[in-house]
Order: structure tokens, then C-alpha cells, then sequence
């Protein structure tokens, strides 16, 4: 019997350890607010800040910048009769501390921030986004003091979540924005000036920015489904209770007492205890997904859409052209074939930044072929990869007879994992920059992705067989379910083991 078991067997008022946590959120919401302004500037100071300060030296090292083999000038230094000095006798450079400021917001930034926010999302559901996202905060307060017009029909539309996060994804490759903070200001603060901006015309002291239009929101709602802990709603405890009790203010503007799902709770704990009827509480993290489809669990189109060609397509396409060969290929072929036919307006460098990368200073300039060619790789793994899950999902569901949206959910494990691991390459970047011994990375790699293939074929298998007919039908589906483990799989393999 667990401690909490026992707890309550000799203190029957005693709630356990998560219950009585969702209560002190409730109980502290100013201690949140706190929280959540202090992240808000430091938010601030890492994405506002390095985008006014130069653009550190290629050499510039978060630690190892004064000595070390990479930490010499780019020219040689020479001898009187102009000979080369060794190199052991070059100048080393000496990093300025705006240079390294850059630098470690960067790396705190999309090294450390994001990864382990779609971790944490994973793990306690969307907590990051009720209790620490600095958007979320902003947009609210915006709403608090905004003029609170109704909030129109075409706003709710369920699409919007698929398309932000598809355009802010392929615009953000284009401007580079995981290397120079400038590009990081455009997006990110652009995204919390739209925040803000939805936030005072729209709703009373609501999120609706987070809700229909954050272009992470719908990742977000689709990650949430796996988090092992979540607010449970008791519908009889909630109708015992007196009709009259103030409703509660919920910011991204869910049905509490009708909510079933994780994926739209923020986890801001404020109805916790409400009516003595929601609770923080564990959970098997397969149980949403193995419930999806019964009753009004199951999810819209456009989720599934969003899973399968924006987190399994889109975010893979993004997070491959930069190692990947075959875009090198193609970018050859493509600048041959111009020169050729003497059309050389795609071989400029003249976009601006905002809209193609442009640092002359680091040697980093694309070209309109070059932005052309993003797009096309980007889109063509997409629609590949997208349409193989998706026809290996609608194989399986039509032979289980079951409904491919539901299927979909049991490849929520391996995208999320994929997102991490996509996200991480720039933590391992920055590592192996920094001297880090990194020999444990392709076996720390190997195991997750490993972790995410099985863990999805086995929520896939548990749906066909629990749903399907009879056993004959799930194995005819089984091959289906094997194709998109199998496409994703190879796809994130290549990245990490071929090229």
C-alpha cells in the first residue's frame, strides 16, 4: 500500500500529495502571477537584448573562448620576412562579453528552453503553459484591461493552430531563427505583440491567442494527451454540490465540468477543489489515447492533420535539409541549371534579412534559390513522409474498421520524442562547440527514438486489437500500423546515423 494509501486510511480528510498540490495552486495565485512575470522578463531579456548587440565572432566560445585550438583568429599572423607563424603562436581571440551574452542566450533559449518545455508538456501536461509561459501571461493581462468584444466565429476556426505552426516553422528556417537573435525578436516577438494585441480586443481576462491561434498551442494539446498526471473532474461530486457557486475563471475558456481531455487544460490549478469535484491527480499516460473515439474524446480533423503532416512531416523536413545531402544536391543541380539557361536573378543574395537569412558579417547568405529550394525540400518531406503515415493510418483503420483520427493519436509518443530530439541538436551543438564529451549522444539518441517506435506501436496495436471486430482484422491492419513507425523511424535515423 502506498503512503498515500495509507495516509488516508487513518486521515480520511487527508487528500494525496498531487490533490493537495493542485489546491496550493489554487490557494497561491498571486505566487503564480509572480512566477510568471519574472519569466516574462527574463523571456525578455533572452530574446529582446542579443538581437542589439553585435553578432559574436565565429570563434566566440560560452567557456573555452580564451584557449583551445578554436579559439584563434581567422588570419595568420606572419613573421617580419612574411612568413606564417605556427599556428600554436597565433593570437588567440578574446571574446567580448556581449559576445558571449549572445551566445548563452541562445543556448538557454532554444538549447535548454524549448526542448525541455515539449518534455515537460509530455510529463505534466500543459503546466508551461498555465503556469509559466510568458505569452500566456501577457495575453491574459491584456484581456484583463482590453475591451472585451465577443470573439467572432472566424477565430474559432479549428484550422488555425495546423497553419500557424506550419507558416511560423517555414518562415522560421528561411530567417534561420535558431542562429541569430534578430530573426528570434521578428518571430517570438512578433508572435507575443499578435498575443497581446488578440488579448485587448478579445474575451475578459481569457486566452484566446492560446486557445485558437498560438501557433504551438495545437502541438501543445496533442503532447498533453500522454502527461501521466491531470485534473480529473468528478461529475457526481460536481452535481451534489449547490447550482449556485461561482463559475470558475477559466483562462483559456474550457467547460470544466464537461472536460474530459487534457489536451486545452493549462494546468493553472485554479479550479482545483472547485465543487469539490476537480482533482490533480495520476493517471496511465495511455489512457486518453486508448479512450480516444468514446464518447466526445475523440479528436478533430484538423489535430490529426496536425500531427501527421505538421509534427511528423513539416517539423521533420525542418530539422533534416541542414544535414541532409540530398538538399545539396538539389541546390547544385538547380544553380547548373540556371547558369545554364544564363537566368541568374535566384543566384542574388539581395532579400533582406527579415525575409531570407542575410549576415554578410558570418558568412551566412541565402539566396532566392536558396529560400525556393527550403520551401520545396521542407514541403516535399512533408507531403512524403505525411502521406505515408497517412496512408498506412487509413489502411489500418479501414481494415480495424475503427476511425483513423483516434488511430492517429497512438504516434503522439514518437512525434513528441522526435520533436526533442529535433530541438536538442542545437543543445548538442552548442556542446560539442564547448569541448563537451559527447560519445554517449548516438546511444542517448538510438534509445529514445527506440523508446518512441515502441511505445507508439504498442498504443497502435492495443487500439486495433481492442476495437477491431475480431483478431483477424487487426492483423490484417497490422501492416498499416508498421508503415509510418517504419517512415518516421528511417526518416529521423537518417539524420542522426547516415548523414
Amino acid at each position: 500500500m502506498s503512503a498515500d494509501a495509507v495516509a488516508m486510511v487513518f486521515h480520511p480528510r487527508r487528500k494525496p500529495r498531487l490533490a493537495r498540490l493542485g489546491n496550493w495552486m489554487a490557494a497561491h495565485r498571486r505566487l503564480i502571477l509572480g512566477v510568471q512575470w519574472a519569466i516574462v522578463l527574463f523571456y525578455a531579456f533572452l530574446v529582446v537584448l542579443p538581437a542589439f548587440l553585435p553578432h559574436p565572432h565565429a570563434e566566440t566560445r560560452l567557456f573555452s573562448g580564451d584557449f583551445g585550438a578554436s579559439s584563434f583568429v581567422d588570419g595568420d599572423l606572419c613573421a617580419p620576412d612574411g612568413t606564417p607563424l605556427p599556428p600554436q603562436e597565433k593570437a588567440p581571440y578574446a571574446p567580448q562579453w556581449h559576445e558571449r551574452l549572445v551566445l548563452l542566450a541562445q543556448y538557454l533559449f532554444w538549447g535548454v528552453w524549448w526542448p525541455f518545455v515539449i518534455l515537460s508538456i509530455m510529463f505534466m501536461g500543459r503546466v508551461w503553459c498555465g503556469v509559466l509561459c510568458p505569452e500566456g501571461a501577457l495575453a491574459e493581462f491584456a484581456s484583463r484591461h482590453g475591451r472585451g468584444y465577443a470573439i467572432p466565429k472566424w477565430l474559432r476556426w479549428g484550422g488555425w493552430p495546423f497553419l500557424a505552426f506550419v507558416l511560423t516553422t517555414l518562415y522560421g528556417q528561411l530567417v534561420s531563427v535558431y542562429e541569430y537573435p534578430q530573426a528570434a525578436l521578428l518571430i517570438l516577438g512578433g508572435s507575443t505583440v499578435a498575443a497581446v494585441a488578440v488579448g485587448w480586443l478579445y474575451g475578459k481576462g481569457k486566452r484566446v491567442w492560446c486557445r485558437y491561434l498560438c501557433p504551438v498551442s495545437g502541438v501543445f494539446a496533442l503532447l498533453a494527451r500522454i502527461a501521466p498526471v491531470h485534473f480529473r473532474i468528478d461529475r457526481a461530486a460536481w452535481d451534489v454540490q449547490p447550482g449556485r457557486m461561482a463559475a470558475v475563471d477559466c483562462a483559456p475558456l474550457l467547460d470544466v465540468k464537461h472536460m474530459t481531455s487534457a489536451a486545452q487544460c493549462h494546468a493553472c490549478g485554479r479550479c482545483s477543489g472547485h465543487r469539490d469535484a476537480v482533482t490533480l491527480t495520476a493517471r496511465s499516460p495511455n489512457a486518453e489515447v486508448l479512450a480516444a473515439g468514446l464518447g466526445n474524446t475523440a479528436p478533430r480533423t484538423s489535430e490529426a492533420l496536425l500531427l501527421v503532416f505538421g509534427m511528423l512531416g513539416v517539423a521533420i523536413g525542418a530539422f533534416q535539409w541542414t544535414v541532409s545531402p540530398w538538399f545539396v544536391a538539389l541546390r547544385q543541380r538547380a544553380a547548373e541549371w540556371l547558369v545554364e539557361r544564363e537566368v541568374f536573378w535566384p543566384l542574388e543574395s539581395n532579400a533582406p534579412w527579415w525575409l531570407l537569412t542575410h549576415y554578410p558579417e558570418a558568412n551566412d547568405v541565402f539566396t532566392w534559390l536558396d529560400g525556393a529550394l527550403i520551401l520545396a525540400y521542407i514541403g516535399g518531406v512533408a507531403l512524403i513522409l505525411g502521406g505515408a503515415v497517412l496512408a498506412g493510418l487509413t489502411f489500418a483503420a479501414r481494415s480495424a474498421k475503427i476511425d483513423w483520427r483516434a488511430l492517429s493519436l497512438s504516434l503522439i509518443p514518437l512525434a513528441g520524442i522526435g520533436l526533442f530530439l529535433g530541438l536538442s541538436m542545437m543543445t548538442a551543438t552548442h556542446l560539442r562547440a564547448e569541448g563537451a564529451p559527447l560519445g554517449w549522444l548516438p546511444v542517448a539518441r538510438g534509445a529514445l527514438l527506440a523508446a518512441g517506435v515502441l511505445w507508439s506501436g504498442w498504443l497502435g496495436m492495443r487500439l486495433l486489437f481492442d476495437r477491431a471486430p475480431n483478431p483477424r482484422r487487426a492483423m490484417l491492419a497490422l501492416p498499416g500500423l508498421l508503415l509510418p513507425l517504419a517512415a518516421v523511424g528511417t526518416a529521423w535515423s537518417l539524420v542522426f546515423y547516415v548523414w
